[in-house]
C-alpha cells in the first residue's frame, strides 16, 4: 500500500477522471476526500469508494467558489488531520465559436477550471508544504495546443499550466511535488456536459467515446506519475504528437487542427 494513510483530495470526483482517481488512489491505501456540486452524485461516489473498503469523506462544494474551496481544506483537516495530495480535477468544457459565445460562459469555464484550481491549491498548500506532498493539476492537451470552438476551455488550461509552472519553481527547494497531467481525448462525461454558446448543456458528445482512453487508464497513469514524482504527464499517442508538432510547426498545425475538428459531428465551423 504505497500511499498508506496519506490523505488525498480529489476535486470534481463524482464522475470521470476524478472518480477514477479517487478509486485508484484509495486502493493504494490513501484516505480520500471527494468533492462535487451534487449531493446525490457525491453520495453515489462515496458508496463506490466505501464498497472497495476505502475510507472516504465527501464535501459538497462548487470549485468556482472561493469559500467552498476553503471549506474543502478545513473539513479535510477537521476529519483526517492532514492533507498530503491535492488533485485539481474539477472542470467543465464548452463548444461554440467565440463570436457566438456569451461571455458569461467564458467566465464560468475560467472560474471553474482555472480559479477553482487556484483556490483549492491556495488553501491546501500550507499543509502540503508541511508534508512535502503533491499538487496535481489535471490539465489537457489543450493546455499546449488550442482548438477552435473551445476558446474558453483552452484559455483555462493554458492558464493552469502557467500557474503551475510558476508555483513549481517557487516551491522546488521545499520538497513539494507538482505534476501537470494532460490527458488527450478521454471517455468521460465532460463533452456531454459541455456548455454551448448560450450556456446550455450540449447533452451529446460529438466524438466517438468508445475509441478514447478510459478514465480508469488516465487515473492509473496519474497515480504512477505521482508516485514517481514526475513533472509532466502527456497522454495518448495523438496527444504527444500534437504537443511535439505544435512546438516545431505551429503554422501547419493550425490547418491540421482545423481540419480534424471540422470533422466532428455538428461542427460549428464547417
Amino acid at each position: 500500500m504505497k500511499l498508506k494513510d496519506k490523505v488525498v483530495i480529489v476535486t470534481g470526483a463524482t464522475s470521470g477522471i476524478g472518480e477514477a482517481c479517487a478509486l485508484v488512489f484509495g486502493k493504494e491505501g490513501a484516505k480520500i476526500v471527494i468533492t462535487g456540486r451534487s449531493q446525490i452524485k457525491l453520495d453515489n461516489s462515496l458508496l463506490k469508494l466505501q464498497q472497495q473498503g476505502i475510507e472516504a469523506l465527501g464535501v459538497l462544494a462548487d470549485a468556482a467558489l472561493e469559500g467552498d474551496n476553503k471549506k474543502i481544506a478545513s473539513e479535510t483537516l477537521a476529519h483526517f488531520g492532514r492533507i498530503d495530495i491535492l488533485i485539481n480535477n474539477a472542470g467543465i468544457s464548452m463548444r461554440a465559436l467565440f463570436e457566438d459565445l456569451d461571455l458569461a460562459v467564458f467566465h464560468k469555464v475560467m472560474d471553474t477550471n482555472f480559479w477553482g484550481t487556484v483556490y483549492a491549491t491556495k488553501y491546501c498548500l500550507p499543509e502540503i508544504l508541511k508534508r512535502k506532498g503533491t499538487v496535481v493539476g489535471v490539465s489537457s492537451i489543450n493546455g499546449y495546443r488550442g482548438t477552435p470552438a473551445r476558446t474558453a476551455y483552452t484559455a483555462s488550461k493554458f492558464a493552469m499550466n502557467g500557474f503551475f509552472e510558476s508555483l513549481r519553481t517557487e516551491v522546488m527547494k521545499r520538497g513539494v511535488h507538482i505534476l501537470v497531467a494532460s490527458p488527450g481525448f478521454t471517455a468521460s462525461n465532460i463533452r456531454n456536459s459541455a456548455l454551448t454558446a448560450d450556456g446550455t448543456i450540449q447533452g451529446e458528445s460529438p466524438r466517438e467515446e468508445q475509441k478514447m482512453m478510459t478514465a480508469e487508464e488516465v487515473a492509473q497513469a496519474i497515480l504512477n506519475a505521482t508516485l514517481k514524482r514526475k513533472r509532466d504527464l502527456i497522454l495518448t499517442g495523438q496527444g504527444k504528437l500534437a504537443v511535439f508538432l505544435n512546438k516545431w510547426i505551429p503554422g501547419i498545425m493550425d490547418g491540421i487542427v482545423y481540419n480534424h475538428m471540422a470533422k466532428e459531428k455538428d461542427s460549428p465551423f464547417k
